[in-house]
């Protein structure tokens, strides 16, 4: 018997960042929507454990348990008492390190089947509890949609989106590590001040309202990134240049992200900037998206 479980990449329309906390981590107002872009994530019954990926960047992912996937299927047998001799299969789709949550989807998924598989029928509330001990972004991940985290970005209050926004997500060759974008952004930003969602973006987000989102999305992060990865503002330049209504770095990046007035624009700007040799390629997907979901 196997389980199949499909979850979302993501893009932060707002990522609002305080200062460093004692813990290490930054207070923040994330404001996440999740996105058309997918991994799917298939658990087996096994003799003992293994995990395999295929696709995009799987050679970039740890297939030992201290993938996130893994550490998700081992907590949730650890405590409802099952020992999680499973084969966990990630046909990978999101961007590997591209600052989209993948592994934190992966998480999401890899617990969704596993509860679905061995049968416990864990609380939602517990299995977000879970995600949240896991990672920042894993939350979400389960949860999909549109919603505002807290926090360090685990604790989510749902969001009401009034329509389809189309996005041209720019994968960069290489890579970067969120904790040394963190690193850079303390560095740029000592006096960072307390992180608040922004009413106007959240209204947007509630009347289905392109304009006015394109106005109001906002990364703290960015600066960090491009001082970083300065080539990515040529990237974010020619995306805009071609139409893009708005232009951001995706969470740590290195990946941005564009707004489009709608489906033939995105497609207009992800040619463009395939065309300009500014990324690696581009992907163009719709939101919002549903959260982790058994198929």
């Amino acid at each position: 018997m196997s389980v199949t479980v499909r979850v979302p990449a993501k893009v932060n329309v707002q990522l609002a960042v305080g200062g460093a906390r004692p813990d290490g981590f930054h207070d923040l107002a994330n404001v996440f929507l999740a996105v058309g872009l997918y991994d799917e994530v298939t658990v087996s019954a096994a003799d003992s454990f293994a995990l395999t990926c295929t696709g995009p960047g799987a050679d970039q992912v740890p297939l030992d348990r201290t993938n996130l996937a893994a550490r998700a299927a081992i907590e949730l047998g650890r405590r409802y008492d099952v020992t999680p001799d499973v084969r966990i299969h990630i046909a990978k789709d999101i961007p590997v390190a591209g600052g989209m949550a993948g592994g934190s989807a992966d998480a999401a998924g890899a617990l969704v089947a596993c509860d679905a598989l061995w049968g416990t029928n864990a609380p939602r509330s517990e299995l977000l509890d879970i995600c949240a001990e896991l990672g920042s972004d894993v939350p979400f991940s389960l949860v999909g949609g549109a919603a505002l985290g807290t926090g360090r970005g685990e604790k989510l209050e749902p969001l009401d989106v009034g329509g389809e926004f189309w996005w041209v997500f720019a994968l960069a060759d290489g890579g970067l590590s969120t904790p040394a974008v963190y690193r850079e952004f303390d560095r740029l930003s000592p006096e960072a001040p307390d992180p608040v969602a922004d009413p106007a973006l959240l209204e947007a987000l509630r009347t289905g309202d392109v304009a006015a989102l394109a106005a109001t999305v906002t990364n703290d992060l960015q600066p960090a990134a491009l001082s970083l990865f300065p080539s990515l503002a040529r990237t974010l330049e020619t995306g805009t240049s071609a139409g893009a209504l708005a232009a951001l770095v995706s969470g740590s990046g290195p990946t941005t992200a564009f707004l489009a007035e709608d489906e033939a624009s995105a497609r207009k700007v992800a040619a463009a900037l395939t065309e300009s040799a500014s990324c690696r390629t581009a992907r163009v997907a719709p939101s919002p998206a549903p959260g982790a979901t058994a198929l």
